[in-house]
Protein backbone atom coordinates (compact mmCIF):
# COMPACT_ATOMS: atom_id res chain seq x y z
CA UNK A 1 0.00 0.00 0.00
CA UNK A 2 2.69 2.32 0.52
CA UNK A 3 4.12 1.71 -2.97
CA UNK A 4 1.30 2.82 -4.18
CA UNK A 5 0.54 5.87 -2.06
CA UNK A 6 4.15 6.87 -2.96
CA UNK A 7 3.70 6.63 -6.60
CA UNK A 8 0.33 8.18 -6.45
CA UNK A 9 2.02 11.61 -5.08
CA UNK A 10 4.75 11.59 -7.43
CA UNK A 11 2.43 11.34 -10.01
CA UNK A 12 0.78 14.34 -8.89
CA UNK A 13 4.14 16.08 -8.29
CA UNK A 14 5.05 15.37 -11.53
CA UNK A 15 1.74 16.92 -13.41
CA UNK A 16 1.91 20.05 -10.99
CA UNK A 17 5.54 20.50 -11.91
CA UNK A 18 4.36 19.95 -15.46
CA UNK A 19 1.21 22.65 -14.63
CA UNK A 20 3.81 25.41 -13.15
CA UNK A 21 7.21 24.96 -14.80
CA UNK A 22 6.43 23.89 -18.34
CA UNK A 23 3.89 27.25 -18.97
CA UNK A 24 4.81 27.60 -22.74
CA UNK A 25 2.01 25.17 -24.39
CA UNK A 26 -0.95 25.37 -23.01
CA UNK A 27 -2.01 21.58 -24.51
CA UNK A 28 0.71 20.39 -22.22
CA UNK A 29 -1.04 22.62 -18.95
CA UNK A 30 -4.37 20.59 -20.02
CA UNK A 31 -2.92 17.27 -19.78
CA UNK A 32 -0.88 17.59 -16.58
CA UNK A 33 -3.94 18.96 -14.91
CA UNK A 34 -6.04 15.77 -16.23
CA UNK A 35 -2.88 13.68 -14.96
CA UNK A 36 -3.71 15.56 -11.87
CA UNK A 37 -7.26 14.79 -11.73
CA UNK A 38 -6.43 11.06 -12.78
CA UNK A 39 -3.66 10.32 -9.52
CA UNK A 40 -6.47 11.99 -6.91
CA UNK A 41 -9.26 9.44 -8.33
CA UNK A 42 -6.72 6.71 -7.83
CA UNK A 43 -5.87 7.99 -4.39
CA UNK A 44 -9.80 7.86 -3.48
CA UNK A 45 -10.31 4.54 -5.57
CA UNK A 46 -7.17 3.18 -3.33
CA UNK A 47 -9.01 4.90 0.24
CA UNK A 48 -11.95 3.48 -0.57
CA UNK A 49 -10.65 -0.30 -1.18
CA UNK A 50 -8.67 0.19 2.14
CA UNK A 51 -11.63 1.32 3.86
CA UNK A 52 -14.05 -0.85 2.72
CA UNK A 53 -16.16 1.76 1.69
CA UNK A 54 -18.20 2.37 -1.80
CA UNK A 55 -18.20 6.13 -1.24
CA UNK A 56 -14.70 6.83 -2.85
CA UNK A 57 -15.36 5.05 -5.95
CA UNK A 58 -18.33 6.78 -6.57
CA UNK A 59 -16.55 10.07 -6.12
CA UNK A 60 -13.97 8.99 -8.23
CA UNK A 61 -16.66 8.26 -10.84
CA UNK A 62 -18.40 11.90 -10.55
CA UNK A 63 -14.91 13.64 -10.62
CA UNK A 64 -13.82 11.87 -13.87
CA UNK A 65 -16.95 12.55 -15.77
CA UNK A 66 -16.18 16.14 -14.55
CA UNK A 67 -12.94 15.87 -16.03
CA UNK A 68 -13.88 14.71 -19.09
CA UNK A 69 -16.38 17.29 -19.74
CA UNK A 70 -13.57 19.66 -18.48
CA UNK A 71 -11.65 18.35 -21.54
CA UNK A 72 -13.52 18.30 -24.32
CA UNK A 73 -14.35 21.83 -23.41
CA UNK A 74 -10.98 23.10 -23.50
CA UNK A 75 -10.17 21.08 -26.50
CA UNK A 76 -12.87 22.69 -28.59
CA UNK A 77 -12.15 26.47 -27.25
CA UNK A 78 -8.71 26.11 -28.11
CA UNK A 79 -9.62 24.43 -31.72
CA UNK A 80 -11.32 27.87 -31.81
CA UNK A 81 -9.19 29.95 -30.38
CA UNK A 82 -6.24 28.01 -32.78
CA UNK A 83 -8.63 28.58 -36.17
CA UNK A 84 -9.26 32.67 -35.30
CA UNK A 85 -5.17 33.42 -34.18
CA UNK A 86 -3.17 30.86 -35.64
CA UNK A 87 -1.82 29.60 -32.52
CA UNK A 88 -2.66 28.33 -29.17
CA UNK A 89 0.75 29.30 -27.18
CA UNK A 90 0.41 30.80 -23.61
CA UNK A 91 1.96 34.19 -24.72
CA UNK A 92 -0.98 34.41 -27.40
CA UNK A 93 -3.46 33.81 -24.82
CA UNK A 94 -2.95 37.55 -23.39
CA UNK A 95 -4.94 38.77 -26.30
CA UNK A 96 -8.29 37.64 -24.89
CA UNK A 97 -7.61 40.42 -22.14
CA UNK A 98 -8.55 42.72 -25.05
Amino acid sequence: MFWLLLFIFSLFFIAWFGVFLLRQHILIILIALEVMLLAINLLFICASVFHDNLFGQIYSFFVLIIAACESALGLAILIVYYRLRGGISVALLALLKT
